[in-house]
């Protein structure tokens, strides 16, 4: 047993480097029995490198890891989950076809014994799989298919998944990223209970406030190295976002709306996914129109909708005007409407794929003539996006699998960018992303607003909706319930409305 002095967790040295990037150096570090140490550091810092090493899914090129004072090889995943480090990552690892049980025993199915033949014993299964959601206080039936389950339950069956193994040291790889503040309550009142039961936990985000809520200490990475680590008692969110960028960082004030431009995305009566009910609003050249909503009210299903990946039940999507009768991809992108899914790496770009690759997929007729392909025109294209969105990593011969999340989303903007789309419907669209490099797509999204190109961008914080939004739409239970100018709406004010249970269907302020 640890003492409560002794790192239970320690590194010391620990060196890792790709092809053209120093992604850690020399880094020492070291966590507490029952100490819950939050990583810090934009995207390319090293937190990444850190937590597959310690997870056993990357190898140092030198330096040493010790538990409990002794020296260890994590030389694969199952090494380290012997010696009693779990990880979360951010990216969801459920297998859809099987149940909640299934998955959380994944590999280690309860076996038995009939006329000679070994088993499966479900009830030994759903009993060991009960355990570990009543450990998170999750109500949730454990024989449903994972396919079911929204995004906030996957989040939580994966984290129940790696609780089965009882780890001493659990990693939280952005496990926010994905769920409602209600959602996000919860987690956090859970790491704290685990934490009091002696796990020490490595909690890496992005969202500042939810880290001073949660960690007992942070460290902030830049550039493969340990910056600093400070009590999270008393830090404030501009002393951290300082260390994090290497100087002194403001979040830029956005420009007042110029007035409203043509309407190029109209939607009338809208019914679809057997959720969204008559919605109506009008998306206008040059406007960046923000949609609020918890998660499941139907946000994602009606960017979905109007891309064409969800069936039209009922009413009119019009684009410049011009009804689209059976909205699909193909006749979308020809009209000029690009899509940044929020699962960016299941749908949004080809992971095996380079970056020159990706960033030119969805602009044949850019890059080609007369149906052949131009390597040249595609190479130069996909140069021009790769500096313009700052994207890290060593060249466009890199595969985008290689690049971190943040950079993975900058690829899926960039793609659409190269296609030249004037209308961009945007879930998520810094999801994952460390604070400089939200900075960067904020600017990005008011430099295109700017150029003419109408968005719709659907985000889970609120913050960010303000932000960027000229307008903003609250969606609630599958209704359009309000619509408020940015400038005017306030964060309490914008909570209220999403929040709200009993929602009326018609729209609160200005009709859109």
């Amino acid at each position: 047993m640890t003492s409560a002095g002794e790192p239970v967790l320690r590194t010391e040295q620990v060196c890792k480097s790709y092809p053209g990037v120093q992604a850690l150096a020399d880094f020492d570090f070291e966590l507490r029995a029952g100490e819950v140490r939050a990583l810090l550091g934009k995207n390319g810092a090293g937190k990444s490198t850190l937590v597959k090493i310690l997870s056993g899914a990357t190898a140092p090129d030198r330096g040493r890891i010790y538990l409990d004072g002794k020296p260890v090889e994590l030389d694969t995943p199952s090494t380290a989950l012997q010696a009693g480090i779990a990880t979360v990552y951010q990216e969801i690892s459920l297998v859809d076809s099987l149940t909640v049980a299934e998955n959380i025993l994944l590999g280690r199915w309860p076996q038995r014994r009939c006329l000679g033949f070994r088993l499966i014993d479900r009830c030994a299964a759903r009993s060991r799989a009960c355990s570990a959601l009543d450990r998170m206080a999750i109500a949730l039936d454990p024989d449903t298919p994972v396919r079911r389950l929204s995004v906030a339950q996957r989040q939580m069956v994966e984290i129940a998944r790696v609780l089965s193994f009882h780890p001493r040291v659990l990693i939280l790889d952005e496990p926010t990223s994905a769920l409602p503040q209600s959602e996000v309550d919860h987690l956090l009142t859970l790491v704290r209970r685990l934490a009091e039961t002696g796990v020490a936990i490595i909690y890496v985000s992005h969202r500042l406030p939810e880290v001073l809520r949660v960690a007992d200490r942070l460290t902030v990475l830049r550039d493969g190295r340990a910056v600093g680590t400070i009590p999270a008692e008393g830090a404030s969110a501009g002393c951290l976002a300082e260390m994090v960028v290497g100087g002194e960082w403001r979040p830029r004030e956005r420009a007042a709306s110029e007035g409203r431009g043509e309407a190029v995305l109209s939607v009338r009566n809208l019914h679809s996914c057997g959720r969204l009910r008559e919605i109506r609003f009008d998306l206008h050249r040059g406007e960046v129109l923000g949609l609020a909503g918890l998660l499941g009210s139907g946000r994602t299903e009606l960017l979905r909708t109007l891309f064409g990946l969800a069936p039209l039940e009922q009413g009119e999507i019009l684009v410049y005007g011009e009804k689209i009768p059976r909205p699909d991809p193909i006749r979308m992108k020809n009209r000029g409407v690009g899509f940044t899914p929020e699962d960016r790496k299941a749908e949004g770009l080809v992971p095996m794929l380079d970056l020159e690759d990706n960033l030119s997929m969805a602009c044949p007729g850019r890059i080609s003539r007369l149906q052949v392909l131009s390597t040249g025109r595609r190479r130069r294209l996909a140069e021009h996006m790769f500096r313009l969105l700052q994207i890290a990593a060593p060249g466009l011969k890199t595969r985008a699998r290689a690049l971190s999340g943040g950079n993975q989303q900058k690829l899926v903007i960039g793609k659409w960018l190269n296609a030249e789309v004037r209308i961009l419907l945007m879930d998520e669209p810094t999801r994952g992303m460390d604070i400089h490099a939200k900075e960067q797509v904020y600017r990005l999204i008011a430099d295109l607003a700017g150029q003419g190109i109408a968005i719709l961008l659907v985000s889970s914080e609120m913050e960010e909706i303000l932000r960027v939004a000229d307008r903003i739409l609250v969606l609630n239970q599958g209704r359009l319930t309000a619509e408020v100018p940015a400038c005017q709406a306030g964060l309490e004010q914008l909570l209220a409305l999403v929040m709200q249970e009993n929602p009326s269907s018609k729209l609160m302020g200005k009709t859109a």
